[in-house]
């Protein structure tokens, strides 16, 4: 008996879900040793070829919620290829779900092929030729490749919507209505979001049939572990401050948050310049770019990576040790999606935010969402009376004199209490 399989017997508690040996092998490579709470729930359903509808927060597990059973289905029913469909928002986020189930599937013979936009064809086409058990695709690409006959449709048994919610965000729903149109009536489909408004309620109810619903925790709840933290400071102070927070962190792995991806770059560069090995992560880089800036903040090249919204949906990095926006979030929902890249998987982490004053309006719905206000701080030795650039020249040099809005400020500050996470 090997080794792997001795392990198996000895610590792994997915054997009751009656998976075949080899993705048990797997799963133990990947150093799972018992199933979250989504995958307890979701798998069993979903071996049997039921509809799911899954809701979890970021972190919990949901690639091998749906992964493990698409694999031992391929693995065990004749099919012709390709038989599995996984739809993803981002390309980063497919490249994280083909690497999982290639990591599962290491001791099978079974091939996962993403296709994603913003690279050539030549490769993808390649892989389509050579056969591909499971595709994992961004809508727009996968419909790409349909259209110049490259990919069938026609032989899917199994189909996922994963980050259902961010995929209507991102405007992908003419495309995904154009996929249904195009595979089997006769599949098993299985949807799995974040948060579940309106229009994904509407999609679900068009495209899963009799579902089995699995919710773990409060819907778009922020992930147990994590600790919220304001910093009220100046607009034009942010950047200034936030280079000292990075500084009294320390930390190995920092992700920082912006609302655009111009200001993603700026902040970059600020950063560079300080020293800092820092990264970004924005639409606007090239496939190639955010690949490597991706690899390297995995890898430990960069300590910090700037990102924004959409494009950080895809990341999936263990160790993160804070989060920080440095803008707030649109909404509620999107803080949560942000700060979930820290205290993954019932780990502890940390979620700082600046806060300027004409964001305490959101900050006051997103503690509203969260049931909790958030801890207000500042650094004891920041100077948050230095005036803007553009005005220095012109206040007077009154000592003592300090203007409403700053004094507001200064009222809340106490000494900082920025918990430090080490390691990855």
């Amino acid at each position: 008996m090997s080794k792997e399989i001795e392990k198996i017997e000895e610590h792994t508690e997915f054997e009751h879900f009656e998976l075949d040996e080899r993705l048990l092998r797997g799963v133990v490579f990947m150093g799972y040793e018992r199933p979250t709470p989504i995958q307890e729930q979701a798998i069993p359903p979903a071996l049997k070829g039921l509809d799911v509808m899954g809701a979890a927060q970021t972190g919990t597990g949901k690639t091998a919620a749906f992964g493990l059973p698409i694999l031992h289905r391929v693995l065990n029913e004749k099919h012709e290829k390709p038989m599995a469909l996984v739809l993803s928002p981002t390309r980063e986020l497919a490249v994280q779900i083909e690497d999982s189930f290639k990591h599962f599937a290491k001791y099978t013979k079974l091939k996962v092929l993403a296709v994603y936009g913003g690279v050539g064809y030549g490769p993808q086409m390649d892989g389509l030729k050579k056969g591909a058990d499971v595709i994992v695709a961004t809508p727009g690409r996968l419909l790409d490749h349909v259209a110049r006959g490259t990919l069938s449709l026609d032989s899917l048994k199994m189909l996922v919507l994963d980050e259902a919610d961010r995929m209507l965000d991102m405007g992908f729903l003419p495309d995904v209505r154009r996929i249904m149109a195009r595979v089997p009536k006769e599949r098993q489909t299985m949807l799995f979001s974040a948060t579940f408004p309106d229009e994904v309620m509407r999609l679900s109810k068009e495209i899963l049939i009799d579902p089995i619903h699995v919710q773990i925790g409060q819907k778009s709840s922020a992930a147990r572990g994590l600790t919220h933290t304001a910093f009220p400071v100046p607009a034009h102070l942010k950047p200034d401050l936030l280079a000292e927070i990075l500084i009294e962190l320390n930390s190995p792995a920092v992700l920082i948050f912006t609302r655009t991806k111009h200001r993603a770059d700026r902040i970059q560069k600020l950063l560079s310049k300080k020293e800092f090995e820092v990264t970004s992560l924005h639409s606007d880089r090239t496939q190639k770019q955010r690949m490597a800036a991706l690899d390297g903040f995995k890898k430990g090249k960069f300590n910090v990576m700037v990102a924004t919204d959409i494009a950080a949906r895809g990341i999936d990095v263990s160790g993160i040790t804070h989060v920080i926006n440095y803008d707030l979030p649109a909404t509620a929902e999107d803080y949560v999606h942000r700060t979930g890249r820290t205290a993954r998987a019932e780990k502890l982490g940390d979620a700082l935010t600046l806060v300027a004053p004409d964001e305490e309006i959101l900050l006051r719905e997103i503690e509203k969402h969260l049931g909790q206000q958030m801890t207000r701080s500042a650094l004891n030795h920041f100077d948050y009376m230095k005036p803007a650039p553009e005005k220095a020249n012109s206040l007077q040099k009154t000592s003592g004199t300090i203007g409403p809005q700053t004094k507001s400020f200064q009222s809340s500050h106490r000494r900082p209490k920025i918990p430090r996470r080490t390691g990855r």
